[in-house]
């Protein structure tokens, strides 16, 4: 099996802190794995090392060794992961505040759902026909609305995204996309029959999972999600 190591980002409070291909790390270790890890969370990192994804938008890795200097330190002494993720985003939040573009921003923050489309930057046309489905800011949607977004969501689990609609951030490579639509489809479809998040998400993973190790089902997987959503729309 290869390394996932892309490139060195640096080294900071003695950890390594690595960009590595997060395609790669979530076929083969762990598809839970998102923008960044550390050991506490994910025991195939390294102790002294942390990985963070790379994007094809670069500029918010600061933020993430930030985040993950505080979870590590706190899970090394035997802190709750929930616990240790609050705290450690408390402190990610505070760094992003100190940005210029943030405090630019934050009058937009009473008006999030009017001003929701603010973050679109491309709509995949090929997806979208009564559900739309937007490239957006990923950058922008954790600096005003929440900290924790990455990859994707949908209008079921965020009430900032728009009835209708589906989000994947900008920083997603291209041969990342379907894999992550795919996994939105299949988690909103669920959750608009009624099934709560938590097992919706989990049997949403579990189809990416499937998909990430048999790719020539992808596209098919994909239509059939797409058909059921749009007979949503229909029936309505």
């Amino acid at each position: 099996m290869k390394k996932p190591y892309l490139k060195k980002y640096g080294d900071v409070a003695g950890f390594t802190v690595w960009i590595v291909d997060g395609k790669y790390v979530r076929t083969h270790f762990d598809n839970e794995f998102t923008n960044y890890g550390q050991h506490y969370r994910f025991n195939f990192i390294p102790k002294k090392e942390f990985w963070i994804d790379r994007h094809k938008v670069p500029g918010e890795e600061k933020f993430y060794v930030s985040n993950l200097l505080v979870e590590n330190r706190l899970m090394a002494k035997g802190v709750d992961y929930n616990e240790a993720v609050d705290k450690a985003n408390a402190i990610e939040k505070r760094e992003r505040l100190k940005e210029s573009l943030i405090k630019k921003k934050l009058e937009k923050k009473r008006k999030i759902k009017e001003e929701a489309e603010s973050v679109h930057k491309k709509l995949l046309k090929k997806y979208s026909k009564h559900l739309k489905v937007w490239i957006v800011s990923g950058r922008l949607i954790r600096d005003l609305f929440f900290i924790d977004f990455v990859g994707g969501g949908h209008d079921k689990v965020y009430d900032f995204i728009p009835e209708g609609e589906i989000w994947i951030e900008d920083n997603i490579t291209a041969n990342e996309i379907k894999f992550i639509l795919l996994h939105e489809l299949f988690e909103r479809n669920l959750m608009a029959k009624g099934m709560e998040y938590d097992p919706a998400h989990a049997a949403a993973s579990g189809i990416e999972y499937y998909c990430r190790h048999h790719e020539e089902v992808l596209d098919k997987k994909i239509k059939q999600e797409l058909k059921k959503a749009e007979k949503k729309f229909k029936s309505k």
